[in-house]
């Protein structure tokens, strides 16, 4: 099974019925297709032990949404990567664009995060990306360069994700070939930072991803898959995204 991955982040949603919903038709959609891309689901904590079971024995990937930079300690309210480790995930989410502004997340934040997350043994999905202004003035690729340099460690074994701020959650989807141009930098500075292992590192697209405007991104040359946030809480649509993967395996 290859082709691009598809990782929703439910975010800050999702009770126990509403993981059944989402996860209900995951499962019917696997009962009757037996190859498909790589579709991860990233429930929110509450909902990362009940969403495991669920998904118990399908092709589906279970991550996480955060973790800590420490493996335990006195951190009421955080949770560790091997926290979620011990669950059984396999990805988790740092440097969401939304972490780096309502908690003020900086890079070197980041790459410790990133770096916990590699020794329990998870996939760090790194995100990074320009804001309005910074992409209004011309200064994005200077902020995606900065991003990239201090939010990855010296031996970086996960994904990035470009998801521009201004994108996200906006239902404005940057144009297809502004995308290209960005993960074509990336891919860049990737190869720049770690030589032939930066060819494969997969590089992800994020922000207002559609049924209807997937298929052109997926078609953009060194994308490795899309994450994708509100869509991922309408399993109809969401499933739209993996059953239009089918055709780029």
């Amino acid at each position: 099974m290859a082709g691009p991955i598809i990782i929703g982040n439910w975010k800050m949603n999702g009770l126990t019925k509403d993981a059944d919903h989402i996860i209900s038709a995951l499962l019917t959609y696997s009962n009757n297709h037996k190859n498909f891309a790589k579709t991860v689901v990233c429930p929110p904590f509450t909902q990362l032990q009940h969403v495991k079971e669920l998904i118990k024995n399908t092709p589906y990937g279970l991550g996480a949404q955060d973790c800590h930079v420490a493996s335990k300690g006195a951190h009421t309210g955080d949770i560790a990567a091997d926290m979620i480790k011990d669950l059984g995930a396999e990805y988790v989410i740092v440097g969401h664009s939304e972490r780096r502004k309502d908690h003020s997340e900086t890079d070197q934040l980041i790459l410790q995060k990133t770096q916990a997350a590699q020794s329990s043994g998870l996939l760090p999905v790194v995100c990074i990306g320009e804001t309005k202004e910074e992409r209004e003035s011309g200064q994005y690729k200077e902020v995606i360069a900065t991003q990239i340099k201090g939010s990855l460690p010296s031996e970086f074994k996960g994904l990035v994700a470009y998801e521009p701020v201004w994108a996200i959650g906006t239902g404005i989807s940057a144009k297809n070939e502004d995308i290209a141009e960005v993960i074509e930098f990336i891919r860049e500075k990737l190869i720049a930072q770690y030589g032939e292992n930066g060819k494969k590192t997969p590089i992800l697209y994020g922000g207002s991803v559609k049924p209807n405007n997937v298929k052109d991104i997926f078609a953009i040359a060194e994308l490795g898959g899309v994450l994708v946030g509100g869509v991922s809480l309408i399993p109809e649509d969401f499933l739209q995204l993996v059953n239009i993967a089918q055709d780029f395996i």
